[in-house]
């Protein structure tokens, strides 16, 4: 982990850069520590991004920042885990719909409740307003 010394030397980005690969790390230690199965970070952006829906894969490989072979390979994981369901669509015989299962929405609800936790944390040590401020300066539009 990087000494706060040398945060204070590091521009925007890469500030961005280490509190993202922190929390993260924090995350899915929180994740695997409670469970017995193991899901990527890939992984669950992929779920993320399929919670309550039934997108088709196209769509999903065009929505998430992975190589289309990647989120290929790991929805077939998630598949494998038990955690995804891949069907064919009713009307096109080529494009295949995904969703979570009961079990993948379970993961995905518990895996958020321990993010709540960690934001929880977050706000103890930095203060609920500034937790707020920062949140609503990542939800601008930075018209970038």
């Amino acid at each position: 982990m990087i000494s706060n010394s040398e945060l204070k030397k590091l521009d925007l980005i890469d500030l961005l850069s280490e509190r993202h690969s922190l929390v993260r790390k924090i995350s899915e230690k929180a994740w695997n520590d409670q469970s017995e199965i193991y899901i990527s970070n890939s992984e669950w952006y992929i779920m993320a991004r399929i919670y309550k829906k039934q997108p088709t894969i196209s769509y999903v490989t065009k929505n998430v920042e992975i190589s289309r072979q990647a989120i290929h390979k790991f929805i077939q994981k998630l598949s494998e885990k038990g955690l995804v369901e891949i069907k064919n669509m009713e009307n096109n015989k080529k494009e295949k719909c995904i969703q979570l299962t009961d079990l993948g929405e379970a993961c995905y609800e518990k895996n958020a409740a321990l993010k709540a936790q960690l934001e929880n944390k977050i706000a103890e040590k930095i203060g609920t307003e500034q937790v707020t401020i920062l949140k609503d300066i990542l939800k601008l539009d930075w018209k970038i």
